[in-house]
């Protein structure tokens, strides 16, 4: 199997970046809507897997954010990120392997932690070298045993893919120690349960 960054440099150049941003953008603007409405002063944002970066452009946009970046594993994705945003802030690096220089007050991302074997080690990572305290990590995940639609994905994508049910996800919240956890199903169809997305701060 093909490493998950491999084949997300490959998306680039057919500019499937463009079909991702579009499936997902109707669960993440829940997701964002969802975490604006909690954040009453001036904060600072990462975007977690940040692809060709339409989160942090728009987030760039909103008037409460002082600071929006980026950081992505696939060397594709960021060059295009700062080919369609030059004053925006886009990082290469494996998220297991990035610190930010300075902790924010929330952590975003869409169809990204089941790309890590151990995804509670990357949650672990965020909530104690990302998040300011009070600070928010929000993620949705369309891959999660709920969904029978996905259970093919990994074959057909050819990488590796963690596949959990939904009380997997919340339960490793839980175990993180992040405190006001909160999840839902965001967006579902005929065809589709929902954007499983779980929430939870630092406290």
């Amino acid at each position: 199997m093909k490493s998950a960054t491999t084949v997300f440099n490959e998306w680039v150049k057919q500019n499937k970046d463009d079909g991702m941003q579009k499936t997902h953008t109707p669960a993440v603007m829940d997701m964002l809507q969802y975490s604006l409405s909690r954040l009453h002063t001036a904060f600072s944002f990462i975007d977690a897997g940040c692809g060709n970066g339409w989160v942090v452009r728009y987030m760039n946009a909103q008037p409460k954010c002082i600071n929006a970046l980026g950081v992505d594993g696939a060397s594709e994705m960021i060059k295009k990120a700062k080919r369609m945003d030059s004053k925006g802030k886009y990082i290469l690096s494996d998220l297991l392997d990035y610190k930010p220089s300075k902790k924010v007050e929330l952590v975003h991302s869409m169809e990204v932690f089941y790309y890590f074997s151990d995804p509670s080690i990357l949650v672990n990572h965020v909530k104690e070298n990302w998040l300011e305290t009070e600070g928010r990590l929000i993620i949705g995940v369309d891959y999660y045993k709920e969904n029978e639609g996905c259970h093919n994905w990994s074959e057909n994508v050819g990488t590796s893919m963690k596949m959990l049910s939904r009380k997997d996800w919340v339960d490793i919240f839980h175990s993180s120690g992040l405190s006001n956890i909160n999840h839902w199903l965001s967006c579902p169809n005929n065809d589709f349960p929902g954007t499983l997305v779980i929430t939870g701060t630092v406290t």
